[in-house]
């Protein structure tokens, strides 16, 4: 059996599991446990649970961006296998420079909105809203995938998007979030 083959059946049975991070009752982050999420669709799912988290009220007070990383300085938990921590704000004194999560380079970034920062897709929900944003290496054959969803407050899932082949400049999310790590 290969080697690729092996690692496909052994991840088959094992979920994909994220634990919210909080600190001062602010959405800090995540916690990716048992294995990465293997494909878009998987990436859609876990911004599924960010963005219903993203609407519980104050816990998320402006749009920010989170990084995705693997590299865990100590192993919160046992099964952790990656991290998707805050790296700032999207608007502000404070926000975000394009470049600014060049290097390191994440292999993923979040943004999340609060229902305050989102135009609701059903204007009779009060919504939260995010994007998911892969970078790809588009001179190698690899391309940006990315996934949009929105979800109101009592957890309604209002709109989901997923999509391989993207262009970043597009989408203002995806466009933004392609300057935070743009060299």
């Amino acid at each position: 059996m290969s080697e690729d083959a092996r690692h496909s059946e052994e991840s088959a049975g094992q979920d994909v599991e994220i634990a919210p991070l909080e600190s001062r009752g602010t959405l800090c982050g995540f916690l990716l446990l048992g294995r990465w999420p293997e494909n878009t669709v998987e990436w859609a799912k876990f911004l599924v649970l960010a963005v219903r988290m993203a609407a519980v009220p104050g816990l998320l007070p402006t749009s920010t961006v989170y990084a995705v990383h693997d590299e865990l300085t100590d192993r919160p938990h046992p099964k952790a296998v990656g991290i998707i921590t805050a790296a700032g704000q999207v608007v502000g004194k404070d926000a975000l420079k394009p470049g600014a999560l060049a290097a390191p380079r994440p292999h993923g970034l979040v943004v999340l909105h609060p229902p305050s920062h989102t135009i609701p897709s059903d204007p009779g929900f009060d919504t939260a809203s995010g994007c998911v944003f892969l970078p790809g290496l588009p001179h190698l054959g690899l391309d940006h995938r990315a996934a949009w969803a929105q979800a109101a407050v009592d957890g309604t899932v209002t709109q989901l998007v997923s999509r391989g082949r993207i262009d970043p400049l597009t989408d203002a999310d995806t466009a933004a979030l392609s300057a935070f790590i743009a060299a």
